[in-house]
């Protein structure tokens, strides 16, 4: 009976005092990202005669708090690619710094050698899957287009657990449910780039009216084979005077006694 007592008082001891310590917090494994915090929504491309287009807003939402309104998630990666991301931003800021990284090593080198967009999506696709295979995904669902020096056009998407593709239209988020019909039916591979601009402002209106994470200030960025150009941020014109929005029954004929 007292050996039984003993017992029982070691192995309190031991789950009490001891095994706290050698599973300390410092000791766990850590768990970056598991739960987006500071997130960006959609984010849309396309080809078009000349070159590659992406289009994105400037909101990063705190939850569902519209926190921060000018973001950029719209960026140029070496002379001929660019990237846009939904997600997280943190994430996101940290892909850049490690594509930003590459750039300069190749620029180090002084060898002439220079990475193409297919390329960056390959790298992006393989970072991707090996985070997610570690349990600490980069929380974001990119899209990378860009075109090379003899014209050859590429657009590709890469999503937080490396899942990676290429397409004539893309679109993250919201983006995949409301504007990719949109571009589906409008969109031609002999498209003017006047005509692309058009579309892409016209989804990201859209977008604006019907997603609650998303806001009519934009960037739009391109690629050609003469090289890059991410635009200032500006506002989409909107409307409000849809009988829809005015009244009060949304359009949709309820009858109030």
């Amino acid at each position: 009976m007292q050996i039984c007592i003993q017992r029982k008082k070691y192995l309190i001891c031991l789950v009490t005092f001891f095994l706290p310590q050698m599973f300390s917090s410092s000791d766990a494994p850590r768990k970056n990202t598991l739960s987006p915090v500071v997130t960006g929504s959609s984010v849309l491309g396309l080809k078009y005669k000349d070159g590659v287009m992406l289009a994105a807003d400037t909101l990063a939402s705190y939850g569902s708090l519209a926190r921060y309104k000018n973001v950029e998630r719209v960026k140029k990666i070496g002379e001929h690619s660019i990237i846009g991301a939904s997600g997280e931003y943190s994430d996101f800021q940290t892909i850049i710094e490690m594509l930003e990284e590459q750039s300069q090593d190749d620029i180090n080198m002084d060898d002439g050698f220079k990475r193409s967009t297919k390329e960056i999506h390959s790298y992006l696709r393989a970072v991707m899957y090996q985070k997610r295979n570690k349990m600490n995904p980069l929380w974001n669902y990119l899209l990378v287009g860009g075109v090379a020096k003899d014209g050859t056009k590429f657009l590709g998407s890469v999503d937080h657990i490396g899942t990676a593709y290429e397409d004539d239209i893309l679109a993250t988020g919201f983006g995949g449910h409301l504007a990719l019909p949109m571009m589906r039916k409008r969109w031609r591979s002999d498209m003017e780039e006047g005509e692309a601009r058009a579309l892409i402002e016209d989804c990201m209106r859209v977008l604006f009216y019907r997603d609650a994470k998303s806001l009519n200030r934009i960037q739009i960025a391109k690629a050609t084979k003469e090289g890059v150009m991410v635009s200032e941020p500006f506002t989409l014109k909107t409307s409000w005077s849809y009988p829809a929005y005015v009244e009060a029954d949304c359009g949709i004929g309820i009858i109030r006694s």
